[in-house]
């Protein structure tokens, strides 16, 4: 199947055509016909396989036979949700490229940026909004987004959203949204609190899947290198002179003290790197990732922020410096290498007290990761993980403070 294939308008198919898309993804196959006849849809599928154009070309396509001719959209009829700065930016990125041909109009409003740009650009009009749920919930506080015009709300990454604490705000949105007539909901995971926001939102939704999350990207060549926990800045130095160099590496950490060290580490060996983590300001994290994907750096650190969604073109390597102790979450980062067709590599650096992490991987993902020998910090097959003890008190058991006997009011 390509793309002229689908019931899509010349204007969509230019847009499409001159980005060098000329066949549909599985999903984009799969989901672009259920939204074009108003049908609620559950899409799960892996991060990079066309999510954002899956909703985005067939949203485009019923707007632009309803609003196209519109010099000024007098109302607000779609709605996106993202759980991240960054990946509503991209989204809104690529919504603008799609309706590059059309008079659709889309724009982006997230926290940790000025309010005011974002205000003039609501009262500018426009047809597609892609928010973040904090920020979209201020704006509409002040009464500059009226959520009765919705007509279709978009969830993507909504397992993600959950984690991230957002379901109180995803569930009042909801609430506040009283006339959608179409909801699609994208997660690369349908855990149980993902089920539970489905039952409550949907309505008979197409339940769609492709590649399930269990099975790795086939792309992506995965090694381990055992290696003690104080030794793995030593091995990350070490990978990178001799095996990395100049290509383009994502290092995850899973702290953000984590990141900024790893980061301290490789700039002061002579590295070009940078660092995205939330507690960066959004001005930071928009240069930091700029830098990466324009090559001024070839080494971005993050934590799991960057995991989801993210769309870094021909990305070379991926590090997981910490193991992450979901199964998931390790799909999701070697995920951000080997994307459309190209091969890609993941390291993972494994400390004693991880293996139970690498044994859970590879359950889920139905392979053994092959270990890495070429390693001048190996681990001992004998090491034991570290326990860390805490420091007794001075008291004796049993034994009760001065303070608490001064303290104490007797009944006598």
């Amino acid at each position: 199947m390509v793309f002229n294939d689908l019931p899509l308008s010349k204007p969509i198919l230019d847009a499409i055509e001159e980005l060098g898309h000329h066949t549909p993804t599985p999903i984009q196959i799969k989901v672009i016909p259920e939204v074009l006849r108003r049908n609620d849809v559950l899409a799960s599928a892996q991060t990079g396989t066309g999510k954002t154009g899956a909703f985005a070309i067939p949203l485009l396509q019923l707007l632009n036979k309803k609003y196209g001719e519109e010099s000024k959209p007098k109302k607000l009829p779609v709605l996106i949700l993202s759980p991240t700065r960054e990946l509503a930016v991209q989204i809104d990125q690529n919504i603008n490229a799609y309706a590059k041909f059309t008079g659709i109009k889309s724009g982006v409003v997230f926290g940790g940026a000025s309010m005011q740009p974002q205000i003039n650009l609501l009262k500018n009009g426009l047809h597609i909004l892609v928010a973040t749920p904090g920020r979209l919930l201020d704006l509409r506080k002040q009464g500059y987004i009226n959520l009765d015009d919705i007509e279709v709300l978009v969830i993507d990454e909504a397992d993600l959203m959950l984690d991230m604490g957002f379901i109180d705000e995803v569930q009042k949105i909801i609430r506040l949204s009283p006339n959608l007539e179409q909801r699609l909901m994208f997660s690369a995971t349908i855990p149980p609190k993902v089920q539970d926001l489905v039952k409550n939102l949907l309505q008979n939704p197409e339940r769609i899947e492709v590649s399930p999350n269990s099975s790795a990207a086939t792309e992506v060549v995965q090694k381990i290198y055992m290696v003690p926990k104080p030794d793995k800045i030593e091995l990350l130095l070490y990978v990178m002179r001799n095996l990395i160099k100049d290509k383009s590496v994502l290092i995850f950490r899973r702290t953000k003290f984590g990141v900024e060290k790893a980061l301290e580490s490789l700039t002061r060996n002579g590295f070009k790197a940078d660092a995205l983590h939330g507690d960066k300001p959004q001005s930071e994290r928009t240069l930091a990732l700029n830098r990466f994907k324009n090559k001024e750096v070839n080494i971005l650190v993050a934590t799991d922020l960057a995991a989801r969604g993210l769309d870094i073109d021909l990305l070379d390597y991926v590090i997981n410096f910490d193991i992450p102790n979901q199964p998931e979450t390790y799909v999701h980062r070697i995920g951000r290498s080997g994307r459309a067709g190209n091969v890609g590599a993941s390291l993972s650096f494994c400390s004693a007290d991880e293996r139970t992490y690498i044994t859970f991987i590879e359950t889920m993902i139905g392979n053994k990761i092959p270990v890495e020998d070429n390693n001048p910090y190996p681990l001992d097959k004998e090491a034991k993980p570290q326990v860390h003890k805490k420091k007794g008190s001075k008291h004796k058991p049993g034994r009760k403070g001065s303070g608490s006997k001064a303290n104490k009011k007797r009944w006598y």
